[in-house]
């Protein structure tokens, strides 16, 4: 009984693996045959006149019809492959296109050589760039981002010397120093050796910025500008220089003092919304026989001093100590103007630090001895930049004028000055975007073939 039992599983057992590998092989090995491509609207129409005729009553025709209809148990499947494999398709060509479009538009490499403290200005204040290693004792430091139809990459450090580092670039941007004889004498070698570089089709253009003398006696430079026969396109010098033409030759801002490691200050929430202790500050050198001697009399008048944080001393000093540094930006930052009486020329890096920590600039504003502006030309000089820019700063023409501007000061309330920080912060945010783009404009415009005939 138990051997009958077993051989009837063992039957039933067989017969549904049949009918299983019969089943898998109808639904999955058997070939099928393509669906007859269906007709126009109008013959089918004509056709099912035709065969209502032929296959009888109104229900048996309807069965019949749907019974003899090719089932594709893959349409759906087949239909959904087509639309991933269109959908792909597109996706590809957008992925194309918008790779040729980006090689089309950076379509120029420029390499910064930064052989003077102002091209720390340029590359992490203006561009925002990053340079690795962060050390800034490092004896090679680089960086490079695209702008514009622009890939740049930045060089600096005692380590870029003269042949001994790669040429990326056919477009190079050099940053030099002219501000005295000694620093002439370096920035004349790299000049001659960019020379080198486009007389041997090295490289094909050259744009110079240039940390200039404070009296503007940078005619040490003019030979080597193109429309004077020389090799040098472009031209970007600070203070008002004389010659600005605003084709070859832009004015460029003097900036923070990055050779003091001054660093690039991010606006919060309490520079711009805090009380400050000072109604005023000033951290500097008082020359003899100089304005800055006029203004510390005034300022020690009915106890100005008092209100502002005010130290000065007698002899420049080019080093700054850690707490001395510390000292310097919590003025700024403590302080709600920041008073800036000409040097050996009105522009100061001072304006361009207290702007970073939103303290207002309170500019002596007249020319200062040299061969700077030209007021035949520029009636807004000095500072010809900063005005034209629209700068929110104060500007007065004698120290007189301070304890009038102090009085004032004390009579704002500090949504008022809040409100003034927040313009002066977003002017200064806004003035580093221009010159940023104004650069790029301006280089791309020389350097990139012209679409002329």
């Amino acid at each position: 009984m138990r051997g009958a039992r077993r051989r009837l599983c063992s039957a039933l057992a067989l017969a549904y693996g049949l009918f299983s590998l019969y089943a898998a092989y109808t639904v999955f090995l058997r070939p099928r045959r393509p669906a007859d491509p269906r007709p126009p609207h109008r013959d089918r129409d004509r056709d099912r006149d035709r065969d209502r005729d032929r296959r009888g009553p109104p229900g048996f025709t309807d069965h019949v019809a749907l019974g003899n209809e090719e089932w594709n148990p893959w349409e759906g499947d087949e239909k959904n492959e087509l639309a991933a494999s269109q959908q792909r398709y597109e996706a590809n060509l957008k992925m194309i296109k918008y790779a040729r479009s980006h090689l089309e538009q950076t379509s120029l490499r420029v390499q910064i050589w930064g052989k003077a403290a102002i091209g720390l200005y340029l590359w992490q204040h203006i561009f925002g760039g990053h340079l690795e290693p962060a050390d800034v004792t490092a004896q090679w430091r680089e960086g490079s981002q695209k702008a514009g139809k622009t890939y740049f990459s930045f060089l600096t450090g005692p380590s870029v010397v003269p042949g001994y580092f790669s040429v990326e670039a056919e477009h190079v941007v050099l940053v030099l120093n002219g501000r005295e004889q000694a620093k002439v004498a370096s920035a004349t070698q790299w000049l001659r050796y960019a020379q080198t570089l486009v007389q041997s089709r090295k490289i094909q253009h050259v744009a110079v910025v240039l940390l200039g003398n404070e009296q503007c006696n940078n005619g040490w430079i003019q030979p080597y500008l193109k429309r004077n026969g020389g090799f040098v396109n472009l031209l970007f010098v600070t203070y008002d220089y004389a010659f600005v033409n605003e084709e070859d030759i832009f004015q460029w801002p003097l900036g923070v003092a990055t050779y003091r490691n001054f660093p690039v200050v991010e606006p919060s929430w309490s520079m711009l919304h805090d009380p400050r202790t000072y109604l005023c500050n000033f951290l500097g050198t008082i020359y003899k026989n100089s304005s800055r001697e006029t203004l510390m009399e005034i300022l020690k008048q009915d106890g100005l001093d008092k209100l502002c944080w005010i130290a000065a001393r007698e002899q420049w000093q080019p080093q700054e100590t850690n707490e001395s540094f510390k000292n310097y930006q919590d003025a700024l930052l403590h302080s709600d103007l920041t008073l800036c009486p000409v040097g050996i020329n009105t522009e100061c890096y001072r304006i361009y630090e207290a702007c970073s920590y939103g303290s207002l600039p309170v500019i002596e504003d007249v020319m200062t001895p040299g061969d700077c502006g030209n007021s035949s030309m520029y009636h807004s000089a000095p500072l010809q930049l900063l005005k034209t820019m629209g700068a929110p700063f104060i500007f007065i023409k004698n120290w007189n004028e301070l304890p009038a501007v102090l009085e004032k000061e004390k009579k704002m309330n500090l949504q008022e000055k809040i409100q003034r920080r927040k313009k002066l912060l977003e002017w200064y945010q806004n003035f580093k975007a221009w010159m940023r783009q104004k650069f790029i404009n301006t280089l791309e415009k020389s350097f990139l073939p012209s679409d002329k005939g």
